[in-house]
This record gives structure tokens, C-alpha cells and sequence, in this order.
């Protein structure tokens, strides 16, 4: 069997969870279906197939024969464990924080909060960033096309969110969006000022450093079968 046919399963998974998560950012489809639907059944069933997709798209990565294409260096752990935990922070305080402009369980404008002065796409650079982490130590074509898969989606997920944001807020977008950037600490640096924080943020540090922690103390290995610190022992 050639090499291409092995990774049929795991782009047809990677393209079906792209897809699925590009439903809600398209205003029309989205807007439609829950006219059909209810709004009730469209998230409970979308939840569901989410799911079901990622465990597909999980099962076909860990099933799909290894290729190798570069060595792995103890460099490339290190930099996992410096853009993983920072991923973690960033998703976890941008889902709990609120957001007009982006990926966020609380979606109303009425005083965003501190996360989204840094940027304002935290749940999607948080991806981008874990994305990318798990993209330098995993030299295989396998982990290439589904970690490099999801750094993709994030970045086309910003384009997306921008659009969205821009149509929704209409004339307040340029006030609100004044005091935030999308490349993160831009508005910061420009500003000169410090970013503040909030409980979201501390509640995203707290808890991806126990989820940090766990990981890797063999919650990492439970998961998918590779414990990163064994790794780096091996490498140095």
C-alpha cells in the first residue's frame, strides 16, 4: 500500500472536523439551520458530531503508519514545553473571558475582558500556538498534516472572526477594537502600557499549570501513548 493511500483516513477526519467547525462561521448557514432545526437540537446535535469528529480525527492520526520526516532534537521538546502550557493559558482564559470579537463562550461587548487587550483572538493563537508546539518534536508526516492541520484552521479561523466581528459591531468596531491587536501585545507595545489582568486570566494560569502538571506526570502518556518528559531524557 503506498504511503498516500495510508493518510487517506486521517485527511478525510481533518477535513471533516474543519468543515464542522466552519459552520458557525458563516452567519447564513448557521442562521439557517437553526431556523430548521431549533436552536436547542442545532447545539446539542453539533456538539455531538463534534465530538464523534475528533475522536475520529484522533483515532486515524494514532493509526496511521508512522513516516518519518526529520529527527527529533531535544530543542524541538523544549520548545513544546513552552508553547503548549502558553497555549493552554490562552484558550482556557479566552473561552471564559468575554469576547465580541472572537471564540468565546460570552460573546457581549460590555467590557471585554483583560485577555482580549492582548489579542483579540486568545482561544485561536492559544490553538495556533499548542498547534504548532506539537509540530516540532513529532518529525512524522502523520503528526505534519494534523498538528500543521490545526494551525491552519486557527489562522483562517482569525481571518474569519475578523469578518464576523467587523459585520456585527458595525460602526463600534473601530472604537472598540482600538485598544486590542490581532498579533498579540501589539496594541501593548504600541501603547505603551502593561497588559492588566482579570479572574479569567487567573483562572487560565491556574488551571493550564495543573493541566501542564498532570500532562506531565503521565496524564500526557495515559492520553496517547508518549510521555514528553521521557523524551527529553532520551534526547539529551
Amino acid at each position: 500500500m503506498m504511503e498516500s493511500d495510508l493518510m487517506v483516513g486521517l485527511i478525510a477526519a481533518l477535513s471533516l472536523f474543519v468543515g464542522l467547525h466552519s459552520v458557525p462561521a458563516i452567519p447564513t448557514l448557521r442562521s439557517g439551520i437553526i431556523r430548521t432545526v431549533g436552536r436547542t437540537t442545532y447545539l446539542a446535535v453539533y456538539s455531538a458530531v463534534s465530538t464523534v469528529a475528533l475522536v475520529w480525527l484522533f483515532y486515524e492520526a494514532l493509526n496511521t503508519d508512522y513516516v518519518e520526516l526529520w529527527s527529533t532534537a531535544a530543542w524541538q521538546v523544549h520548545v513544546t514545553f513552552v508553547l503548549a502550557p502558553l497555549g493552554l493559558f490562552l484558550v482556557i482564559s479566552g473561552l471564559i473571558s468575554r469576547n465580541p470579537f472572537s471564540v468565546a463562550i460570552r460573546h457581549d461587548d460590555d467590557a471585554p475582558g483583560a485577555i482580549v487587550g492582548i489579542t483579540r483572538h486568545p482561544v485561536l493563537w492559544g490553538f495556533l500556538l499548542w498547534s504548532a508546539g506539537h509540530v516540532f518534536p513529532n518529525g512524522d508526516l502523520r503528526s505534519a498534516i494534523l498538528f500543521g492541520g490545526f494551525a491552519a484552521f486557527s489562522l483562517g479561523g482569525m481571518l474569519m472572526a475578523e469578518r464576523r466581528s467587523r459585520r456585527k459591531l458595525g460602526a463600534r468596531w473601530e472604537t472598540m477594537a482600538r485598544d486590542t491587536s490581532v498579533i498579540p501585545l501589539v496594541a501593548n507595545l504600541t501603547a505603551r502600557r502593561f497588559p492588566r489582568a482579570d479572574w479569567p486570566m487567573f483562572v487560565g494560569f491556574v488551571l493550564s499549570l495543573a493541566l501542564t502538571a498532570w500532562l506531565l506526570l503521565g496524564g500526557h502518556a495515559a492520553l496517547v501513548g508518549a510521555d514528553p518528559v521521557t523524551t527529553l531524557q532520551s534526547l539529551q
